[in-house]
């Protein structure tokens, strides 16, 4: 019978809060900075765990005039900053790194509880914020070479699947620029992670802001305040599209990373043995990231084979209760995934799903939650188990748009051209993978497919340190990021520059 790894309760991960930043938690809640210091104003929302269901510290929620004091604050703080020199700058963030690199397990936990990552990927996640952010210090001389910071601070509002290596991440470079950054909690998830490394940049002196609210009531803030350089966003094409409209008359500086249908190709291909780990990997952390594939297009001649690889890898994943063991001195399981983010976007997954089946797509693996590692009894509202649909409705969601969750989609094509209309088929991607033993096939394939990066026989990521990232079509609006770019993106240069990136205007690609 499974139990709680000892030590790991959200009780005792919050009193290591508490105990590592009383500045920033008590007891009953979490404080929001700004200002240059901790304040506990805004209404404390509820906040459930998903990887049990249990209550869990929930955001305090300002109300927009609040928000607006606090940019107000971020401005002056980015206008003093701005004038700190770099080797000031480039030790501040590097006694930054050391804080976090002390607490990274304790970062992790959080994100644990928080987000239902797994320990393995929850660890990878702060130590690739770390390590990034230090090869950015290593770096940055070069970088701010004939460039100055933004007149105003840099306004965050991401999604809640990557607090540290994504948000953070950029918030470190952001003020390693020379500006000043804000952010904004996730709605859904990373509050306590994101306050506790705030509270460790914070006593460094940086000039950093953390703010709680709904995104109706402090969007307009976040967006459009005339004191804000610029408006870097990652999350949904809905939510992404509003943002952009607002930014529209602005002409304010903008990174707005959105979804996109990734899609793996498979074409006159024969190394299946790689395929089937390849496949698996795909389902990490529940397919819940930008760089996730969730659609899979297969030549018709060789779906036999395609399933042959496909089937045992999917059987072989591993999901469930993250701090579940087996008795008290065993490791943390090693897990593929958690939960989803909450038990409403499983049960959206279940309705999809079932409605796609209805519509005439066939099951080709559907998991059950008996497949799952859980304690006695635990909720598990939140957990989607794996599932792979043949040939999904052009009726249902999980045909065009991304699913954010552990649903597969593969259909057959007969044509080169079957394959790429297939791989374009939601305007613009992040990434995307063709799988093809013929090298100039393969090239010709992947030079017709709207996507950012297109790898040759392996997936494709973020990446980090100097790998740039952006997006084709509706998955990118703004600056392009990554390497020297994302520096550029926070940063003015010459007069007459035009950055790498998808603008209204122009597209211009690195």
């Amino acid at each position: 019978m499974a139990i709680l790894k000892p030590g790991t309760s959200w009780a005792d991960t919050f009193a290591r809060c508490i105990e590592a930043a009383p500045e920033a938690f008590a007891a009953d809640r979490v404080a929001n900075y700004w200002g240059g210091s901790w304040r506990h104003d805004g209404q404390p929302g509820s906040a459930t765990s998903p990887v049990d269901g249990s209550a869990i510290q929930g955001p305090p929620r300002l109300d927009a005039q609040t928000a607006e004091s606090a940019v107000r604050s971020a401005v002056d703080a980015h206008r003093a900053w701005r004038e700190v020199a770099l080797p000031e700058r480039k030790s501040r963030v590097n006694a930054v790194l050391d804080a976090w690199t002390e607490h990274r397990e304790l970062l992790g936990m959080l994100l644990v509880w928080e987000i239902g990552k797994p320990w393995r990927l929850a660890m990878a996640d702060v130590d690739r914020c770390i390590d990034g952010v230090r090869w950015y210090v290593d770096e940055i001389d070069r970088m701010l070479a004939g460039r100055t910071p933004l007149a105003g601070p840099v306004s965050n509002i991401a999604s809640w699947n990557y607090p540290m290596s994504v948000l953070a991440h950029a918030m470190l470079v952001q003020v390693l620029a020379g500006n000043g950054a804000i952010a904004k909690t996730p709605t859904d998830g990373g509050l306590c992670c994101l306050t506790l490394a705030t509270a460790l940049a914070a006593r460094e002196g940086l000039p950093v802001t953390l703010v709680s609210g709904s995104g109706g009531e402090l969007s307009a803030v976040l967006v459009r305040d005339p004191g804000i350089g610029c408006v870097s966003f990652v999350g949904g094409r809905d939510v992404g599209g509003q943002i952009a409209g607002s930014l529209a008359d602005l002409g304010k500086r903008h990174i707005l990373e959105q979804e996109g249908l990734n899609c793996w190709g498979v074409w006159e291909y024969g190394d299946w043995d790689t395929l089937s780990g390849q496949i698996r990997k795909t389902f990490d952390y529940a397919k819940q990231r930008c760089t996730a594939y969730p659609r899979f297009i297969v030549q018709r001649g060789l779906f036999d084979q395609f399933l042959a690889a496909y089937l045992p890898a999917v059987r072989s994943i591993q999901f469930g209760h993250p701090l579940a063991v087996a008795a008290p001195d065993d490791p943390l399981p090693s897990l593929d995934f958690g939960p989803v983010i909450n038990a409403a976007k499983a049960k959206e997954l279940a309705d999809q799903v079932a409605e796609a089946v209805h519509r005439g797509a066939v099951p080709l693996y559907h998991g059950t939650l008996t497949d799952g590692h859980f304690l006695p009894g635990q909720d598990t509202s939140a957990y989607s188990p794996p599932v792979a649909l043949f040939n999904p409705p052009r009726s249902s969601p999980l045909f065009h748009a991304e699913p954010f969750g552990p649903v597969d989609t593969i259909v057959v094509v007969d044509t080169e051209a079957e394959l790429l209309a297939a791989m374009n088929a939601s305007n613009g991607a992040l990434v995307a993978t063709i799988s093809c033993d013929e090298e100039r096939t393969a090239k010709r394939l992947a030079d017709e497919v709207r996507a950012f990066k297109v790898g040759v026989n392996v997936p494709r990521s973020r990446g980090d340190r100097d790998e740039l990232f952006g997006g084709f079509g509706a998955s990118w609006r703004g600056a392009y990021v990554g390497g020297e770019l994302l520096v550029r993106a926070v940063t003015e240069g010459p007069a007459d520059e035009r950055l790498p990136g998808n603008f209204p205007n122009y597209t211009l690609h690195p």
